[in-house]
């Protein structure tokens, strides 16, 4: 099983970017939660969303409203639509299925 987040890069604050999961070796319908987490420098790894197939999606309060995270099936891939982005959002974003990590995208937003 293999994940790949791609889609991270560089903007302005207010602006808005869309991660993507590439998820191999396993379908993500049969997952029962995905999700993303984030590493800013000198912090612990947090979650920033989950999407579950009993409890549906949930976020890290800092970014409710501006966050979405839905599946495709089709794509078997995971993404993250993260709208009106602002500086504490920088860090590294991982794709997360249980007991696999995927390799990061980095995120950064200028003021």
């Amino acid at each position: 099983v293999q994940l790949q987040a791609s889609g991270g890069g560089s903007v302005q604050a207010g602006e808005a970017l869309r991660l993507t999961c590439t998820v191999s070796g396993v379908r993500i319908n049969t997952m029962a939660s995905v999700a993303w987490y984030r590493q800013a420098p000198g912090k612990q790894r947090e979650l920033v969303a989950r999407s579950s197939i009993f409890e549906g999606a949930n976020y890290a309060d800092s970014v409710k409203g501006r966050f979405t995270i839905t599946r495709d099936s089709g794509m078997n891939a995971v993404y993250l639509q993260m709208n009106s982005l602002k500086f504490e959002d920088t860090a590294v974003y991982y794709c997360y299925i249980p007991q696999v990590w995927g390799r990061g995208t980095e995120v950064t937003v200028s003021s």
